[in-house]
């Protein structure tokens, strides 16, 4: 049970530590596209939602496809080839339930539209996050990790 636990703690923490950086894309998209003000501010909100998913879905991807190899025994290229499939993943499951479809009414126009993105935003993510996550694990080592030597 605490496996499982301890599996859901981390596609929460890596859910959120997507989202966090998706806000922040949308936050800058916010800042080119509309730089007055003028208009409702959607974009942060718009992107950490499906940041969130993303997130939980790679930690799965992760448990399933690397399960033998430990967190920072993954090369990053490897961690980015993940997170491109996530966001592949995540880009299917989109135009499936036909986000953006009144905009793009043509399947195929939908699904060129939304390939890049999400799949650049989702090795990018990926690599981010491992760099994020072996930086914390450098400055605060897991509770009986002693100095070796």
């Amino acid at each position: 049970m605490k496996k499982w636990l301890r599996r859901i703690r981390g596609a929460v923490g890596m859910g959120l530590t997507w989202a966090a950086g998706w806000t922040l894309v949308g936050v800058l998209i916010e800042l080119f596209i509309d730089p007055m003000g003028s208009l409702v501010d959607v974009w942060p909100t718009a992107l950490a939602i499906p940041g969130f998913l993303g997130g939980a879905v790679f930690s799965a991807v992760l448990q399933v496809a690397e399960s033998r190899s430990r967190f920072d025994e993954l090369s990053l290229p490897r961690f980015g080839a993940w997170g491109a499939v996530t966001g592949l993943l995540m880009c299917v499951l989109a135009v499936s339930a036909g986000v953006a479809s009144a905009i793009f009414p043509d399947l195929w126009l939908r699904a060129a539209v939304l390939i890049g993105p999400t799949t650049l935003l989702g090795a990018v993510s990926a690599v981010g996050s491992a760099l994020l996550f072996r930086y914390a694990a450098r400055e605060h080592p897991p509770a009986g990790a002693g100095p070796e030597g």
